[in-house]
């Protein structure tokens, strides 16, 4: 699933300047338009895909999503203008939440000693997908097209669902009503960390603004770098890899520590370690050091993704295990549509450095907001007492 998606990521805004007879702001405004439109209506329809799946189980969301999201991915191949782009970008949207699904999956079964160290590997997957899907769709964009690799994007959906459908086995215990009595419609009352629950919600959702605010400039920034010369899909589907390289060494190793001295550790860790690779980023004036600095950021990923999971898994219920996961990718969509839209604007208006700088401002940002909005979490691992 991270290969499939990540194959056609890095390349959205270069299909899009081929649609029409763009300026440089239309560009940009654009692809900032056709990346949010599948998180705006994710967004919406994950909470109500999470909690069908604490009643039918977490393996039919996975069949669900990776099969909808097949058909859409094959139709875009077929696109011929933005707007048909941006609505075929919304129908995925309402098919969306592999990875929460199978987040939520894993969290609800592993023993939760060792939760922080099993997200992590399945973050390992993802990344690990992440890491071969830019190289693969530079490479069949440059001997191709960019529409081949949407073709091939869809071929790898249907196989994820083959293997779910024959491979994923789950032990699902329905939610009952029993479970949360009076409260069942309003799942916050039985939270006792409500208040940790919703920053590190928010915190998931400034993450992945700040990383999505990047995705539709990353490979016009490459192509301006490069004065047009070369093989720039190639060149940016690399750059888009390697912070992929980095996380697959990182993310199961900082789990595994967080699992021992604390997951709160591990998080403040990755945000200041974001903060310090994300400015130089709109500093660069060669590909080679952009480089170096987007192997980086898989540090700061690895630090910070899993370990949100983790410390959602420790002070959620069991039974709201997947409402849980379901909101944390609402918000993982508002931050995915919003980075988007503000990325491409800032973009337009200023330039594309001013969007490293942005990113760079908005990690020290929800780093205060973990600091002072939930200490507990610095002062000392979080205990899972919304489980007992």
């Amino acid at each position: 699933m991270g290969m499939a998606f990540s194959e056609i990521m890095p390349f959205l805004s270069l299909y899009v300047s081929g649609m029409g007879d763009f300026t440089k702001a239309q560009v940009t405004m654009y692809s900032g338009l056709v990346y949010a439109a599948d998180f705006f209506v994710g967004a919406i329809a994950a909470p109500l895909w999470g909690m069908l799946a604490d009643r039918t189980g977490r393996k039919v969301m996975l069949l669900r999503t990776s099969l909808g999201i097949a058909v859409a991915m094959g139709l875009m191949g077929l696109a011929t203008n933005v707007w048909q782009l941006v609505a075929l970008r919304s129908l995925q949207g309402v098919f969306a939440g592999y990875i929460p699904n199978a987040q939520a999956l894993i969290a609800s079964q592993a023993p939760q000693e060792h939760s922080g160290a099993a997200l992590s590997t399945l973050m390992t997957g993802g990344t690990s997908g992440n890491l071969l899907g830019p190289v693969l769709g530079g490479v069949l964009a440059q001997i191709f097209s960019i529409r081949v690799t949407f073709f091939v994007t869809a071929t790898l959906l249907l196989i994820t669902f083959f293997l779910s459908l024959f491979c994923v086995r789950e032990q699902f215990v329905p939610v009952t009503k029993s479970t949360t009595t009076a409260n069942d419609h309003n799942p916050l009352k039985v939270l006792t960390s409500s208040r940790l629950i919703f920053i590190l919600l928010s915190s998931t959702m400034i993450v992945q603004f700040g990383n999505t605010s990047i995705s539709p400039i990353i490979s016009l920034y490459v192509k301006e770098l490069m004065h047009n010369v070369g093989p720039i899909t190639v060149v940016a589907g690399i750059l888009a890899a390697l912070p992929g390289i980095s996380n697959i060494f990182a993310a199961p190793r900082l789990g595994r520590y967080g699992d021992r001295h604390g997951s709160g550790k591990v998080l403040i860790f990755g945000y200041i370690f974001a903060a310090i690779v994300y400015l130089p980023q709109g500093l660069v004036t060669g590909v080679w050091m952009l480089g170096i600095l987007r192997f980086m950021v898989g540090f700061a990923d690895g630090a910070l993704f899993p370990e949100i999971q983790t410390l959602l898994t420790k002070n959620t219920p069991n039974d709201l295990t997947s409402t849980v996961f379901s909101w944390n990718q609402s918000f993982q969509s508002i931050g995915n549509m919003l980075g988007a839209l503000i990325g491409g604007w800032i973009a337009g208006i200023f330039d594309y450095n001013a969007v490293f700088f942005s990113t760079a401002a908005l990690m020290l940002l929800n780093l205060a907001l973990i600091w002072w909005g939930a200490p507990q979490i610095r002062r000392a691992p979080a205990t899972p007492t919304a489980k007992n």
